[in-house]
């Protein structure tokens, strides 16, 4: 081979090569971009990890602030519970202040209305004897609406205890 034909398939070669370094530096542009694009990708990745921790301290705050209210709503619901107990105490006070009321009603006020009305009729007759004049009405108009008070409290006890029984 001659040197012209040496030189021209090193100039041949060197002309592959210059192609090849051609394309590598095309690859290398293409690898520049493609590093870049990944760390794009990787800045992006990196920004939504941020926003998922920022998400998860803000959904760790908002079930503190549940828990809190939870137990607030225990509390309120402990309170009601003691309220209801204290009303169902008082109702029950209540209950046997009325009963111990309409006892005394009964026992004494009504016997002591009684005896006063018939010491009244002792007293209209008695004035009734001294006077021939004065009249008995006025007494037995007394002992009539005392015992329409008797009949009506016996016809509410007989309604209250036939409502039970029903």
């Amino acid at each position: 081979m001659t040197e012209n034909e040496k030189l021209d398939l090193i100039l041949l070669e060197m002309r592959g090569m210059k192609l090849d370094i051609q394309d590598m530096k095309q690859d290398i542009q293409n690898m520049k971009l493609d590093i870049q694009n990944m760390k794009q990708n990787i800045q992006d990745i990196e920004q939504d990890i941020q926003n998922i921790k920022l998400d998860i301290e803000n959904m760790k705050l908002d079930i503190e602030n549940m828990k809190l209210d939870i137990e607030n709503m225990k509390l309120d619901i402990e309170n009601t519970k003691l309220d209801i107990e204290n009303t169902k105490q008082d109702v029950q006070i209540l209950d046997r202040k009325t009963s111990n009321i309409a006892l005394h009603l009964e026992n004494s006020t009504d016997k002591n209305i009684q005896l006063i009305a018939e010491n009244f009729i002792e007293l209209t007759k008695k004035l009734n004897q001294a006077i021939p004049a004065a009249d008995n009405n006025l007494a037995y108009e007394v002992k009539v609406n005392h015992l329409a008070e008797e009949v009506d409290l016996l016809k509410k006890e007989v309604a209250d205890i036939k409502s039970k029984i029903a």
